[in-house]
This record gives structure tokens, sequence and C-alpha cells, in this order.
């Protein structure tokens, strides 16, 4: 028998099919010769049972090779019923991926999705307008955090020992009740309506900071309560009582610091995990990263540029205020471009139905008390060594960096002077931490865990013992360093943004993938129990620690400066004991993470032997037995496969009625 299908059309019949002595497709259905052939219509598909094959069909919606058992209708008998007795599967044919020049020929259910650099633009339409608001937000915050730090270390009657008590009595009470009132206010608001609320009482503060608040500061602060309540309690308590005298600028600081935690941690990302799936998140949010540290550098430098305007300023004029005012533009204009871009992507993105998202149902975190936590954190050692590491993170970090900014103070004075020194900081930071991030990959997979863990807290030892080192025995280095062009107090000041740099790029790069790693090889109750424990008690006692160890010593010795050599000892021990933690976890976790690599593996040569086998009952399903006559000469029936991945028919070239006898059809996919 001969089965023609022309080559002027993809999926077409020829307009005058050649005669056959028998044509068991004409015969069961006489228009089916001069009709065009396509696809099953979507009617009969979804009629049909699941594991029927795709077929042709001529026609408005008759099949040439229908593909449901005989029920008496010709839309649902097999190929050649009268030949053979027993009902077989029609054979499949697979189209190949070339179209014909005109533009005939069209594969149902094989949607191309434009793309550009390789990403579907469905997936840029949503990446992109996130990258822009992830870009703006860490910007501002770039510029709030060098912000709020000159204001409160350089006001007037305030140093930087303030810092210690804003954080402990100011700033973790404020926060608490921010995230009490977000929770009503997610009860009785719509997502859109809820971040509007949230983000505009920022917007408008630093707003209305920069051009009211601060020009107004003489007016607002009760300067001469505080000096009365100073010279009361003495010179120990002047952390204390800076608060009330530059209460504006400590309200500035804690908005400064909410900005990164809500905005941030609670609002883009809430917003991010709605839009995305899970593929593209784990494609595309680590770039976020890297992006953030891109903002990072550019806000450093926006801050540096205006801090040095008041050079070119007029006498009389104060520079900082100016400053200020600039500073502050930036941030309303960037935060309503941020409103913006929400906007705009609930209108194109969320209410889009062509572009894919992911309904995740939140996982439901066990909510451990305090008593819950300690046992769960006293009956693993391994949680244990994990707990100590956030924790010795947290306290050191805040140790050194409080020093410093005091030290910092005394060398640059102006506020313009301290807030230009921020900005190179900021940039350097972005920087190291943007190549640290690259670096930090390498150093994973060359060097294991245990080494990738403990170059943190080695950075902040080397670093602290020589900032330390530099405060307490600075007059002996006068000679060596005033030949380098330093003071002792400059050479201080440089070793503690080292170390803070250092330091905070190494956090970001390893210390956050280290630690987050080390929960993967635990058991799924421990794990989470774990987490749960360690947020509870340790994230709190790791921000609040530091600042409760320097309120000790403030007012047990009476300052900072004072304080120093025991701050320094206590750095000491703390970093010792995150290194000892490091180790004992790495002893712990190498063999856990080797069991893991071995479950993973079987599971992959399982995975393959499956996927080989599936594939090889697929391949003898979808092969076509050679159609040939016959001793007694009868025909061989075509053996059908199942339907291909596209469901697409065969391209064949039409052959000469003399050779069809002898010559047996081919297939291409």
């Amino acid at each position: 028998m001969e089965r023609v299908i022309s080559a002027q059309g993809l999926l077409s019949l020829p307009p005058k099919p050649q005669a056959c002595s028998f044509h068991p497709i004409r015969h069961c259905f006489p228009s089916a010769a001069t009709s065009p052939a396509r696809f099953i219509s979507p009617a009969l598909r979804a009629q049909r049972p699941k594991s029927a094959p795709h077929v042709f069909s001529s026609g408005e919606g008759t099949p040439l090779v229908p593909g449901t058992r005989a029920s008496g209708k010709p839309q649902r008998l097999f190929l050649y019923p009268g030949l053979w007795g027993n009902q077989r599967k029609a054979p499949v044919f697979s189209a190949g991926a070339a179209v014909p020049a005109g533009g005939a020929g069209f594969v149902e259910g094989e949607e191309r999705k434009p793309k550009f650099l390789g990403v579907e633009l469905t997936t840029l339409k949503k990446i992109i307008p996130l990258g822009i608001m992830f870009f703006c937000i860490l910007f501002n915050y770039t510029i709030l955090r060098d912000t709020k730090d000159v204001l409160v270390v350089t006001a007037k009657g305030s140093s930087a020992e303030i810092i210690p008590f804003l954080k402990t009595w100011v700033n973790l009470p404020m926060a608490v009740g921010f995230m009490l009132l977000y929770t009503k206010l997610s009860n009785v608001l719509s997502k859109e309506a809820l971040f509007y609320t949230v983000i505009m009482p920022f917007i408008a503060f630093f707003g209305a900071f920069g051009f009211v608040l601060y020009p107004l500061r003489d007016a607002i602060h009760p300067t001469a309560l505080a000096d009365k309540l100073l010279a009361a309690l003495g010179p120990s308590f002047l952390g204390p009582v800076a608060i009330l005298r530059i209460w504006s600028f400590c309200l500035f600081y804690v908005m400064a610091e909410l900005w990164g935690s809500v905005v941030i941690s609670v609002l883009f990302w809430g917003f991010a995990n709605q839009i995305t799936t899970v593929e593209e998140a784990k494609e595309f949010y680590p770039l976020f990263g890297l992006g953030a540290n891109v903002a990072l550098i550019f806000s450093g430098c926006t801050v540096k540029y205006f801090s040095n305007l008041r050079q070119n300023l007029g006498p009389g004029v104060d520079g900082w205020a100016v400053s200020l005012k600039g500073m502050m533009s930036i941030v309303v204009l960037l935060g309503l471009v941020i409103c913006a871009i929400y906007w705009g992507a609930n209108q194109f993105v969320v209410n889009d139905p062509s572009l894919p998202r992911l309904d995740r149902k939140k996982k439901e975190k066990p909510k451990l008390g305090l008593n819950e936590s300690l046992k769960v954190l006293l009956s693993s050692r391994y949680v244990r060594d994990l707990a100590t590491l956030v924790v010795a993170y947290g306290i050191s970090i805040n140790l050194v960096e409080v020093t410093w900014k005091s030290k910092l103070k005394a060398q640059f004075p102006s506020p313009n002077e301290y807030s230009s020194f921020m900005g190179d900081f900021s940039t350097a930071t972005g920087i190291a931490t943007f190549t640290m991030m690259l670096l930090g990959r390498v150093i994973l997979r060359k060097f294991g865990w245990g080494v990738a863990a403990m170059i943190t807290p080695t950075v902040l030892l080397l670093t602290g013992v020589g900032f330390f080192s530099l405060i307490l025995f600075g007059e002996p280095l006068t000679p060596l360093l005033g030949s380098l062009g330093m003071t002792p107090l400059l050479a201080a000041v440089y070793v503690g943004a080292l170390q803070n740099i250092f330091s905070k790029s190494a956090k970001y790069s390893l210390f956050d993938p280290c630690k987050e790693m080390a929960y993967i090889p635990l058991e799924e109750e421990m794990k989470v129990k774990g987490k749960a424990a360690i947020d509870v008690v340790c994230n709190p006692l790791g921000k609040s620690g530091g600042a409760l160890i320097q309120q000790f010593m403030i007012l047990t010795f009476g300052s900072l400066a004072n304080s120093t050599p025991y701050l320094g000892g206590i750095l000491l021990v703390i970093v010792l004991a995150w290194l000892g933690a490091a180790r004992s976890l790495d002893s712990q976790f190498s063999p856990l993470a080797k069991q893991e690599l071995e479950k993973e593996k079987m599971l992959k040569e399982k995975s393959k032997e499956h996927s080989i086998k599936a594939i090889e009952e697929d391949a003898n399903e979808l092969v076509i037995e050679e159609v040939r006559p016959k001793e007694n000469g009868s025909i061989h029936e075509p053996v059908a496969g199942e339907n291909s991945s596209n469901g697409s028919p065969l391209k064949q070239n039409s052959a000469p009625e003399s050779e069809s006898s002898s010559q047996a059809p081919t297939s291409t996919s």
C-alpha cells in the first residue's frame, strides 16, 4: 500500500492524491481524501482518553485517524478496522522543526515564547522591575545608614556612646511595636494598600526631616533640660541623656534602621516572592545580591558628593544642612519611584494571567517559647555550635564598630567630613563585598565548609587586634606612623574601617552561606526547631549583646575610652570561642554532608535508571514497523506508537507509484 503526503506544506495533503488499488482511509472516510489535514479539534481531544494518541483530522473535526475505540461512530474507529480482527493503535508521525518558507504549517501546542538574551520576555517583565526596585531601596538605605551615624555621633552633647543605649532602649522597642502594628494592618488591608500604608510614612518623614525638623532643631530639642539631667546624673550617663537631647536625630536613626528591616525584608521580598516562581528565584535572586553591592557603591559616591558641597558655599552657610536637603530629596524621589514601580508591577504583572506564578503555601514554623528554645539548644551540640557562631558575630561586630565610630568622630568632628568619610567607606564596602561574593563560591568549592566558616572570625580577629593595639599602644608607634604621614588616631580609624569592610564582606559572602548550609544535613525536626530556637534566643542576643556589654562598661568606667582595654579582651575571648565552635561544627558537618551527597548520588542514579527505562519503553512504542507484503499477499499491520511530545504529524516526500510497493515510508523528527 502507499501513503502519500505532499512536501509543499508541512501539514497539508496534496490536492489530487494519487490513486491506489486500495486506500483504507478513503474507504472509511471518503471526505478525508480531499480535506486538508490538521490536528484533532479541542472538543474531540477533550472526549478522547488520555492514553489515546494525537492523530490527524480532516474537515471540521473529522479525524483521519481516530484515536478512540470503535463504537459504531466513524470518529471512534481505529485505522483499518475491516482488515484485522484486533483493534490497533494508529501510527503516529512526528514533525521536524523546519517550517516551510511560505509559513504554511502550524504545530498545535508548540508555542514559542519570545526571548531576549536567552531569558523569556515574560520573566524579564517581572525581574527588571524588581531589580530596579531593589536598587532604589538599597540606594536609599546606604544614604540613610551613613546619615544616621553622622547625626547622632557628631551632634553637640552626644558621641558614639549613645549608640548602644539607642539600639537597646529605643530601636528594639520601636521595631517590636512596628511589627505588632504591621500584623494588625495586614489583617484589614489588601496587599497593595498595606504596601503604600507602610512605605509612605517613611518617605514623608525623611522629606520632613531634611526640610523641617533639622532646620528647627534648636527650637525643638530640650537642650537646657538635658544639661540639668547630665549635671545631676554625672558624665557616665552621657549616652542616655543624649537620647533626650537630640530626640529628632534619634528618631531619624530609628526610622533609618527600620527602613532596612521593614522595606527590604518585609515589603520587597514579600512582593518578590509573590510574583516569581521558584525557578526564577533560584536564577535571579543571587543577582539581586550583586545588585545590592552595586547600589552600595553608587550611593557611597553620592554621599561623598553632597558632603563636599560645602566647599563651594559662601561663609555662614550651614553646609551640612544643604547636604542633608540634597540627600533627603534623593531619598524621597527614589521612594516615589519605588511606589510607581510597585503600582506598575501590580497593574501589568500581578494581574496578567499570561505570566507564570507559583502559589506558595507558607510553611508553618513552630513557635517555640524561651524555655523550649533553650531546651533545643542544650539538647544538641551541633545546634549549640551553630548558635555560638550567630551570637559571636553579633557581639564582636558591635564591640568594634561602636569603638571605631568614637575614634572616627575624634578624627572628623565636622558632620560633612564625617559624612564624606562614610561615603568612601560605603563605596569600599560595596566593592569588597562584590568581589568576595564572586570568590565565595570558589573558596567553598576548593577549600570546603570549614575553611570558609573560619575566614570571617579570622579576619575579624586580626583586624580587631590591630585596631585595639593602635588605640592602646599608639604612643610608641607615633614616630613610625609619622613617617607614613599618619597619627595613631588616623591609623586607628583606617584600621577600624578595614576591619568593618572586610568583616561585613566576609559575613555576606561566606558567613551567611555557611550558616544556612549547616542546617541542611540536620533531621527535619531538628532543622526546623533548631532554626526557630536560634531565631528566638541567639539573634536578639547577638544584636543586643554587644550593646549591653558596652553599656555596662560605659556606666562602670565612665566612657568608651576608659573601657577600651576590657572591650579588647572581651573581643579576643569571643572570637576564640567563635573559632572553636566553627572547628567543632566542621567536624560534625563534614560527615553529615558526605552522607547527604551519597544519598543524592543514589537518588540521581535511581532517577537515571527510571528515565532510561522510560526512554526505552517510549522508543519501543514509537517504532513504526515497515509495511511490506506477506507471502500470502496480505499486509502487515503498522504498529502505532504513543503520542509524540508535540503531537505533530510526519513530513514525508512524495514517491512515485511504481516504487510504492518496494519502498518503505521514512520519518524525520
